[in-house]
């Protein structure tokens, strides 16, 4: 009996010891002071993102705003992201993209879907909205420092926050 017991503790515990990587959130909102369509005019192309994103040296895209559209993101620091558009609405003021192909060295992420939205906000203004879903670059059960929990959602928060501060310098012409 006491083995039975034993063996059955182990082999419910077996699949919490075995799970991998759980997503990652990191969500980042700013307030500019202009209209969501003038946010919009400078934000909303999928092409676009060097034009206000201090970390992005260049962007090379096909496809347009379609769903289906492909970049690649040269960073300033190096690095390629290579990402696809799911998701274009101009009348809502929304995009939303995935990684297509992972660069450890320029994101310690093995993947991420982001959305980015542009809404009227409560005091006037825009609300800018850029939000991710990732997981860790080493998706193991021990990733090195480098490439864990941490590393993700520390690196992601700082490329969506210095992206919507470039934007706001850029809107409000600061």
């Amino acid at each position: 009996m006491r083995r039975t017991l034993s063996l059955l503790a182990f082999l419910l515990a077996a699949p919490a010891l075995a799970h991998g990587p759980t997503p990652i959130k990191v969500d980042e909102t700013i307030v500019i002071a202009a209209d969501p369509k003038a946010v919009w005019a400078v934000a909303g192309k999928f092409d676009g993102l060097a034009a206000w994103h201090p970390d992005v040296q260049s962007v090379k895209a096909t496809g347009g705003d379609a769903a289906g559209a492909e970049r690649e993101v040269t960073l300033k620091k190096g690095g390629v992201l290579k990402e696809g558009l799911d998701e274009y609405d101009a009348a809502a003021h929304k995009l939303g993209w995935r990684m297509s192909d992972p660069n450890l060295d320029a994101m310690p992420a093995s993947s991420y879907s982001l959305s980015f939205s542009v809404e009227l906000a409560a005091g006037g203004g825009s609300q800018v909205k850029w939000y991710g879903r990732l997981y860790r670059g080493d998706t193991s059960n021990e990733p090195p420092d480098n490439l864990n929990d941490d590393a993700a959602r520390t690196a992601m928060a700082a490329y969506l926050h210095n992206g919507l501060e470039g934007l706001k310098k850029k809107v409000e012409g600061k």
